[in-house]
């Protein structure tokens, strides 16, 4: 079970939780979730991939973004981003990401992932490659 408290450090059950300390964005693996539905046809969504691809090691998509957050907290995967998900989507995962030491973002560097739903976590040499 993963948890987190705000001043107190993340943890999936007693273990504390780090983000990874990979710092070559080219040996990054990075989660994301695909749009589809009334969100398929997402705009930059392709380009994006493609560049991430490009850079880094390999995409992963789990389909659950609270999980692929928490999965950057424990330093399993180097980053994650996706666009335009509902708070309940991200709202924990912001928190054990940041409690256990990663960065957290919207797209634009900016802190309105709650309102955006477009979200960019990594740790602090990975996070402003990544946004490039």
């Amino acid at each position: 079970m993963y948890s987190a408290e705000k001043g107190l450090g993340a943890y999936v059950n007693d273990r504390r939780l780090r983000v990874s300390a990979r710092r070559r964005l080219g040996e990054a693996v990075i989660g994301t979730g695909m749009p589809f539905g009334e969100r398929a046809d997402q705009p930059g969504y392709i380009g994006t991939l493609g560049a991430i691809m490009g850079a880094t090691s390999g995409v992963r998509r789990m389909g659950s973004a609270a999980l692929d957050l928490a999965y950057v907290a424990a330093g399993r995967y180097d980053g994650f981003w996706e666009f335009g998900l509902a708070p309940w989507d991200i709202a924990a995962g912001i928190l054990l990401v940041r409690e256990a030491g990663g960065f957290v973002s919207d797209l634009a560097g900016g802190h309105e992932m709650m309102t955006t739903g477009d979200v960019l976590a990594a740790n602090d040499h990975l996070h402003l490659p990544l946004r490039r």
